[in-house]
């Protein structure tokens, strides 16, 4: 029988006989400072612990959670929910047993925490919270802090003001012991006129310099004011975020530098809730139209609003226009049910109604849930900011997406948990689009009752792929109803990937990516081989048997081909490879000076010079080129092939 009377009894047993079969046995324990020292700031960002207060709201049964802050200032958050709240004992329970949930467990349910099953709240909820150090995400905002909650039908609200203690505080103290200080905590009641509320509230002030810092974007203002030289303000200037909420000097002042506007934000003036919130989540697909074919967070958007974004993106929300689930399954995308079996192949889905929906058609039980969870930042209600309708066209040769969509479940009846690990059940979508705004939605997420703490995983699981282009056409999502939450590391932004389930969730994510690429690779075939007898019938088809013949020989992709543009007014040329793209004056090129002027220029000569620049970029021979170079090599060429005026 193992047991735990110390160290020195244990060494006394220990001493006591010899040979194995007078062994002592013992339960391993972990000294708290080590647990301390483990929830110390693990949560990375200000979203990552606003995550784990909202979470722990809709673990308390609300339906409306309020966050408040005084951006740009940041001296003050406020987060209120209308959720159970907690009576005096599961208060007292919270602050004495940090680390200690009382969620799924006996406790829990006699402090009317959860419900009989342990794994639900009383309506029927999925729990999210697991391990109880939702508390220690406060200390990533701040040390000190109020919560003040109240149950139904009480008279009065509880009250604790907490002040925690930072574990590098407290190295140079003489050990004392397996029991570490992590904080001081006042309690005290006091009345409340309404018995009928209910609720928690989280009074957050004195946040931390570096937590308000980085909210406020303070690294890329103070490069922008306080340069080195000329020319590196110039290229400071570059990093102001397209969209920011503006910024305070040391008086909480409002000022610019730099920029027009105090503020510039990615909502029409007025605009409020969800309204404002759709709008910013359009804005990054409109940016794909304009100037930004692959638009990224972190040039679009400052640290706060990106910190918006991610939180919605984590918590269980409804989707802004919808859930994928929810849409047709003919008409906007090609749809397909993919395929459990390895080296399976994915079976196309038809339907005569228009209005059937894949979640119909496919029976489908994930979602959202139809008791409604709102969240709301201050003027803005938060959705899932991922878009399925109105996805931007391009120059691709399929022209609508590609919609895969599985599930799998396993009971594993005949393994022992500690094998198995116990059920596991999901269901998953995989998106193929030409483009996926904004980048950062490349790659899968993972949800456990719709619930995240992690972005999306650009790797896939570490799919290994001698090509990396179609992974950037790629956005997915797997919904877990049953299973994985073992797996979670504890800041639940992470996985153990040897845990069974994330073998198993890595090897059915890796047959799906399969089954996608092999069939877009068809998909396409068929399209350009249908596209290719058109243009010969037309003389061109031998064009783009050129540039494909190019492509195969350097190992790329029929899709990594650059667009080609040919302009008449002043734009200048573009060779970004991360937008594969290339503008040309044409009044450089053909002598034109109007629209009218090049439309008179052979459609065969244009679409010749096009093929001529696709084959110098991917022979490497554009881009160490100055844009005045690249014109005259051009010109040139297409003089020497005969379609230039200088002929």
């Amino acid at each position: 029988m193992a047991t735990n009377d110390g160290y020195q009894g244990l060494a006394e047993r220990l001493r006591s006989g010899l040979g194995e079969e007078n062994r002592v046995s013992a339960k391993l324990r972990t000294n708290e400072r080590v647990i301390a020292r483990v929830t110390d700031g693990i949560y990375r960002e200000p979203s990552s612990a606003l995550r784990e207060l909202v979470s722990n709201a809709y673990d308390a049964d609300a339906s409306r959670v309020v966050i408040r802050t005084d951006a740009p200032r940041f001296e003050r958050i406020v987060v209120e929910d209308d959720g159970i709240g907690m009576s005096p004992e599961a208060l007292s329970h919270l602050v004495l047993n940090i680390g200690g949930s009382a969620k799924r467990t006996d406790l829990g349910r006699e402090l009317g925490v959860t419900s009989d099953n342990k794994d639900t709240t009383a309506s029927g909820r999925h729990l999210i919270g697991k391990l109880g150090i939702g508390l220690f995400s406060v200390s990533q905002l701040t040390r000190s802090f109020q919560i003040i909650t109240k149950r139904a039908e009480d008279d009065f609200r509880s009250v604790a003001a907490v002040k925690l203690n930072q574990f590098s505080d407290r190295l140079g103290e003489v050990d004392q012991g397996d029991v570490f200080d992590a904080g001081i905590v006042n309690l005290w009641r006091e009345p409340a006129p309404d018995t009928e509320e209910h609720g928690t509230t989280i009074v957050l002030t004195s946040i931390r310099p570096r937590t308000r810092e980085t909210l406020q974007s303070a690294d890329i203002w103070d490069a922008i004011d306080a340069p080195l030289d000329s020319e590196e303000a110039e290229s400071a200037k570059r990093f102001i975020p397209a969209y920011h909420i503006g910024r305070v000097d040391d008086k909480s002042e409002y000022r610019t530098a730099g920029t027009s506007d105090l503020r510039n934000l990615p909502w029409k003036p007025g605009a409020t809730g969800i309204k404002a919130f759709s709008q910013m989540v359009d804005t990054v697909w409109e940016t794909v139209q304009d100037k930004n074919p692959n638009p990224k967070l972190a040039g679009l958007f400052d640290n706060y609003l990106q910190a918006v974004w991610e939180l919605a993106l984590a918590l269980p929300l409804e989707y802004y226009n919808g859930h994928v689930f929810d849409r047709p399954v003919a008409g906007w995308a090609d749809s397909f049910l993919l395929s459990n079996v390895p080296r399976g192949r994915p079976e196309k889905l038809e339907s005569a109604d228009e209005n059937e929906t894949i979640r119909d058609r496919l029976s489908l039980d994930d979602g959202v849930r139809a008791d409604s969870f709102r969240v709301f930042l201050d003027n803005l209600e938060l959705k899932r900011p991922i878009r399925f309708n109105d996805l931007p066209r391009t120059s691709n040769a399929l022209t609508k997406p590609l919609l895969f969509v599985g599930s799998f479940e396993e009971r594993f009846e005949r393994f022992a948990l500690e094998t198995s690990a116990g059920p596991l059940k999901f269901e998953a979508y995989l998106l193929w689009n030409a483009k996926i705004a904004p980048v950062d939605h490349r790659g899968v997420l993972v949800r456990i009752h719709n619930a995240s703490g992690s972005l999306f995983d650009e790797t896939f699981f570490r799919y290994q792929v001698a090509e990396q282009s179609r992974l950037r056409q790629i956005t997915a999502e797997i919904f877990v109803s049953e299973g994985l939450e073992p797996a979670l590391n504890i800041d639940r932004e992470g996985f153990n990937v040897a845990h069974p389930h994330m073998v198993i969730l890595t090897k059915w994510m890796h047959n799906a990516l399969r089954q996608l690429a092999n069939t877009q690779k068809t998909s396409a075939s068929v399209v350009r081989r249908a596209r290719r007898d058109a243009d010969a019938a037309s003389k061109l088809g031998y064009l783009s048997s050129v540039v494909e013949e190019a492509l195969e020989l350097r190992g790329l992709e029929p899709e990594s081909a650059p667009d080609v543009e040919f302009t008449t007014g002043s734009a200048e040329i573009s060779s970004r490879p991360e937008s594969s793209r290339y503008t040309f004056d044409a009044a450089r090129i053909w002598n034109v000076s109007d629209d009218t002027d090049f439309s008179r220029v052979p459609r065969i000569e244009v679409e010749r010079s096009k093929a001529l620049i696709q084959l110098l970029s991917l022979w490497g021979l554009l881009d160490d080129l100055r844009e005045d170079e690249q014109h005259e090599l051009v010109a040139q060429l297409v003089r020497v092939i005969g379609g230039g005026s200088g002929e």
